[in-house]
């Protein structure tokens, strides 16, 4: 065993009596905040030399737990060696051997493990400090048979009421997709802290409830006054809405009232980054970025996938230059997707060749669905469909629903493509996942186009026959801090009135200044123009931009977010509404930002 300690203890300890040197070594293990590895190791080959009677005593356990506490989230291999030695391990060192493992990079499975080794200690009982360290390793792990028989000795043992267990149950339950037990979790909790709301409202927003997490916020504001942890959240779920007004009120109570050190700063600039970039205002997340004394590569990405997402191709190429030539942060994954998407918004073939060559040869990142999966997208929507097909040959794993959809979509596009449409379209169908409403409007397109109306009907038939429904278009507008929700064909509205009467007035307008409707996407029928056109007034964004002009101050952007991708019709009523109405107005649909200014927009038509 010395032979595992080989570093000398100070002259000064070899001389004390063994009763001096305990008392020492005492003080230093509970008076110190911090020991280093080295100097553990001495403290260690010192006890070992105190003899076996003392060896056992209860001193020197509690010398060993202390030794276990400096070394356990630092050296986990040693940390076993001390749990090894001690003969008769109280629980206090249990929990912190399993704490180290809960840590740990890849040892995670071994705390629950020893949590069972401990549970079969008839002198020992595990306390509410145990419950959170199994937890905490159940809910990386997904491990949601283990945090089940956790919580079952969580109440077996008495601690059912605990308010650190239960916030370590609800994290749990969360991690595992578990909302609903989760929720019930906190809702029969007898006592809340800060922390169980914290870890409710971040749980809502991981697993994208944002507007229960929103809500979440409003009934804690009465009873606790919000951290840093409870605001970033709070710009989480703002990021999600597009709720510019409430995420900017959280910037600004985070200003004001919030004191985080440097890494949290980090953390929470990072995400107003995001938040702003998802809320259609590049311009703060621009200053935000410029402002931060210090950037990690989340920092980069986040301007960089915000960039992209917006259409802004060739800034996004200027900020990756900066980050690796400048900063001389190595880019990774996430930040290739961003570069990537980039070069897909904007239809750049060759440039997004390059890069994607840049990441696999110069960087030796292996590509993943993701990056494929914009490659594909790219190249098929420029009319380069067999060298996408020959790209989804040569991938090393199996297509997604994803791609096979973009490949659909761009061929549907081109009738010389009908029969390959068609066999795509049944290989979505017959793959693992459930196919779509977008599926099937996607191969009803197909027929349409080639004016196979026979099928087109056959489509909607299967529709129905396999209980598939349409996914109705869903825009929304920020109006005074208040977000207003439309669907398609919406009356629900108290202004409906006055809406629909404005959007005869814009027709008319718009008719004037030369509009034209575009019927190739309209419903998939073979009926008159007349019928098709009628359909497309009633579209959501529409109804959530007339809403905009009424209530908005002039000059005021107009924000807009829809659920599903924006039509050619729409898009061209759009384009013409901010020339005539001299109004910017940005639209944020399922795929990317459209910024619509004086009769054009962002996206250059390509989208």
């Amino acid at each position: 065993m010395a032979t595992v300690l080989v570093t000398a203890p100070p002259p000064e300890l070899s001389t004390v009596t063994h009763q001096h040197h305990h008392h020492r070594v005492f003080n230093i293990l509970t008076q110190s905040t911090t020991v280093s590895i080295p100097h553990l190791k001495q403290i260690h080959a010192q006890i070992l030399r105190t003899g076996p009677a003392i060896h056992h005593s209860p001193e020197t356990v509690f010398l060993y737990s202390r030794l276990m506490h400096f070394s356990s989230l630092r050296d986990l291999i040693y940390t076993l060696q001390l749990f090894n030695q001690i003969p008769f391990p109280n629980t206090f060192i249990y929990n912190t051997v399993i704490r180290a493992h809960a840590h740990s990079k890849d040892h995670k499975k071994q705390a629950f493990l020893l949590f069972q080794e401990l549970l079969k200690q008839e002198s020992l009982l595990p306390d509410k400090h145990t419950f959170p360290f199994v937890l905490k390793a159940c809910a990386y792990l997904f491990a949601l048979s283990e945090g089940k028989q956790t919580h079952a000795h969580v109440l077996k043992h008495g601690f059912g009421s605990d308010v650190y267990v239960n916030n370590s149950l609800i994290h749990f339950y969360a991690s595992c997709g578990h909302s609903e037990s989760a929720r019930k979790m906190f809702d029969k909790m007898p006592e809340r802290s800060l922390v169980s709301w914290n870890v409710i409202i971040d749980a809502l927003v991981q697993m994208g409830e944002f507007d229960e997490a929103l809500r979440m916020f409003v009934e804690m504001k009465p009873s606790f006054e919000p951290d840093g942890y409870t605001v970033q959240s709070v710009i989480d779920a703002c990021a999600g809405l597009g709720a510019l007004s409430l995420g900017m009120w959280a910037h600004a109570y985070i200003l004001r009232k919030c004191e985080i050190d440097a890494n949290f700063d980090l953390l929470v600039k990072n995400s107003l980054i995001e938040m702003y970039c998802k809320c259609g205002s590049l311009r703060i997340a621009q200053q935000v970025f410029q402002g931060m004394s210090r950037r990690d590569v989340n920092s980069w990405n986040a301007m960089i996938l915000g960039l992209a997402v917006h259409g802004e191709a060739e800034r996004v190429f200027k900020h990756f230059d900066q980050m690796i030539n400048e900063e001389k942060i190595p880019p990774n994954s996430i930040t290739f997707v961003g570069v990537l998407s980039a070069c897909n918004h904007r239809g750049l073939v060759e440039e997004g060749r390059r890069y994607f060559d840049i990441m696999v040869n110069e960087y030796k990142i292996e590509p993943v669905l993701q990056h494929y999966g914009c490659l594909i997208d790219l190249m098929a929507r420029n009319g380069q469909i067999n060298e996408a097909l020959d790209i989804v040959s040569r991938m090393p794993m199996k297509p997604d629903d994803v791609i096979w959809r973009s490949l659909l979509d761009a061929s549907c596009r081109q009738s010389e493509f009908l029969d390959l449409s068609e066999k795509m379209a049944r290989q979505i169908m017959a793959g693992e996942g459930r196919a779509s409403s977008g599926d099937y409007v996607l191969l009803s397109r197909v027929y349409a186009s080639a004016n196979r109306w026979k099928e087109v009907g056959l489509v909607r038939k299967l529709m129905t026959d396999k209980g598939v429904s349409k996914e109705p278009g869903c825009s929304s507008v920020e109006i005074n801090g208040i977000v207003h929700e439309f669907f398609a064909g919406d009356t629900t509205h108290p202004q409906t009135k006055e809406i629909y009467q404005f959007l005869g007035v814009i027709e008319e307008r718009l008719k004037l200044a030369g509009f034209v409707q575009d019927f190739s996407q309209a419903p998939l029928v073979d009926e008159a123009d007349d019928g098709k056109g009628q359909s497309l007034k009633l579209h959501s964004e529409r109804l959530a931009i007339a809403f905009g002009l009424l209530n908005s101050k002039p000059g005021a952007p107009i924000h807009v977010f829809k659920n599903l991708r924006i039509c050619k019709d729409c898009h061209n009523f759009t384009k013409f509404i901010s020339k005539v109405f001299s109004v910017e107005i940005v639209m944020r649909d399922r795929l990317r930002f459209h910024c619509f200014r004086n009769g054009s927009c962002s996206c250059m038509d390509f989208w």
